[in-house]
């Protein structure tokens, strides 16, 4: 799994407005400044974002964006997910995304591609904005 660019700056979005979460809707210009995110680059994640039911937004002189829920319910591993597609590395050990492999009964190597499939799984399923929040405000 390579994290692109849309699955690393969402994050950054999401972490941004997890910070921001009391406070009125969060301006996209905010968001891009403070996590310097080109804009229209933002606008695009942000949309797809709201399509994965992750983010929403309000309309109006006191619009912007807003997390559709808590920062404890969104795992970073759904916020990957929806720019990024599957976690896996291969497709043969995809949960959400398989393809069967025609050397796969004898590959030597699934099992390896497979644990490292879990183990970032793992990780980023049990990884909530509410515990990123709270890990930056013990280290920073």
């Amino acid at each position: 799994m390579k994290l692109s660019t849309r699955g690393e700056y969402a994050s950054q979005a999401i972490l941004d407005l997890a910070l921001h979460q009391h406070e009125e809707p969060v301006k996209i210009r905010e968001i891009a400044a403070r996590q310097e995110i080109p804009l229209k680059y933002l606008e695009n994640i942000l949309l797809t974002l709201q399509r994965a039911g992750i983010a929403r937004s309000k309309r109006g002189p006191r619009g912007g964006y807003y997390l559709a829920r808590p920062p404890e319910a969104i795992t970073v591993g759904e916020v990957i997910r929806a720019m990024d597609g599957p976690l896996a590395p291969i497709h043969c050990v995809s949960v959400s995304a398989y393809e069967q492999c025609p050397r796969e009964s004898v590959c030597g190597l699934k099992w390896v591609w497979q644990e490292v499939r879990d183990a970032i799984a793992d990780i980023l399923d049990n990884t909530t904005f509410a515990d990123v929040v709270q890990h930056g405000q013990n280290n920073g």
